[in-house]
């Protein structure tokens, strides 16, 4: 059962939200079962297909999505985001599957505010956070002093995913996503690994 401080901040979260491109909360309800553990039930809008199941779709089929689609998706992920971080809240973990369409208008809409967070500047947060292949490196590095820049990289992400067929960072590990994102950006200088987590000392990479 999901920790009920997290419960309750989703449920404040998803009240607090009113974006085309951001999935509507439409009733919610407790249930309490016969050990007296209670639930909470979130009723959101339906929207049938997620990006996740469309990019497989061509993938399948060993094709790429089309540049508007693409470009649609890019542009309605964005604004989520805009919308989201105006009220100081962080997604925390943005990937294919967590953002639903509409295959009739290609409308998206981005769900699942379960890990989602009001950051607050001064605030530590867990930094095991964000589903692996979309992990910003500040994360990868323990960074527990964040910002919601984490899910416009997650966005980056997805969008080379989408362009690629196929996950931009593949790694089984936290190691080795870092080492993919290394191949990919290069070695980060002693500078960059300072601001992205101050605290961290080990310098030594696979």
């Amino acid at each position: 059962m999901q920790d009920k401080r997290f419960k309750n901040r989703e449920l404040q979260i998803m009240k607090e939200i009113d974006h085309p491109n951001v999935v509507k909360l439409k009733h919610c309800f407790y249930s309490t079962t016969e050990k007296d553990e209670t639930y909470l039930h979130l009723v959101l809008e339906f929207v049938p297909d997620t990006v996740y199941r469309i990019s497989k779709h061509y993938a399948k089929s060993s094709q790429r999505m089309p540049n508007i689609f693409v470009k649609l998706y890019a542009y309605q992920m964005l604004r989520s985001l805009l919308c989201i971080h105006k009220l100081g809240i962080c997604h925390r973990d943005i990937k294919p599957q967590n953002l639903l369409v509409n295959t009739a208008t290609h409308c998206l809409k981005l769900c699942d505010f379960g890990s989602a967070k009001q950051l607050v500047k001064g605030e530590p947060n867990i930094s095991y956070i964000c589903s692996r292949y979309y992990r910003a490196p500040e994360l990868i590095f323990g960074a527990t002093d964040y910002t919601s820049a984490i899910d416009v990289w997650s966005v980056g992400c997805v969008i080379a995913e989408l362009m690629l067929g196929q996950p931009l960072f593949p790694g089984e590990s936290g190691v080795d996503q870092l080492v993919e994102i290394i191949k990919v950006l290069g070695t980060p200088t002693r500078e960059e690994i300072h601001a992205m987590n101050p605290n961290y000392t080990e310098f030594k990479f696979p």
